[in-house]
């Protein structure tokens, strides 16, 4: 299952960045899961990294928000405890927060969004 979200995130960050070639640097990756030795896992903690946190953070203010954080999961995917919690915060705060099932769903969320 986490082989397939890297695929559609990967595919997502890919039309990105041919779409917008000139905003292509506000579009970005929060590494925060994963499987990862102890020893990197520990200093990524040490070094602020949360679990929750969304997978992907849109540095582009629209409306009513300051930027919109997306969390990719594959289709049939759960959104977990945590980052249920981390998006009710991020929209507390004057963000957007999407959960999108694949590649297809984000990139129209991402659209969507900027239309906005």
């Amino acid at each position: 299952m986490r082989d397939h979200e890297h695929i559609e995130q990967s595919m997502l960050i890919k039309w990105f960045r041919f779409q917008y070639p000139q905003i292509y640097k506000c579009l970005w990756a929060i590494p925060n899961g994963g499987l990862r030795k102890i020893t990197t896992a520990i200093r990524l903690k040490q070094e602020g990294a949360l679990a929750g946190v969304s997978d992907l953070f849109l540095m582009i203010p629209k409306g009513e928000f300051h930027g919109m954080f997306i969390e990719m999961k594959a289709p049939g995917g759960k959104l977990q405890p945590n980052q249920k919690e981390f998006q009710l915060l991020a929209k507390s705060m004057g963000y957007e927060a999407v959960t999108c099932y694949g590649y297809e769903e984000a990139k129209e969320s991402i659209k969507k969004y900027l239309q906005s």
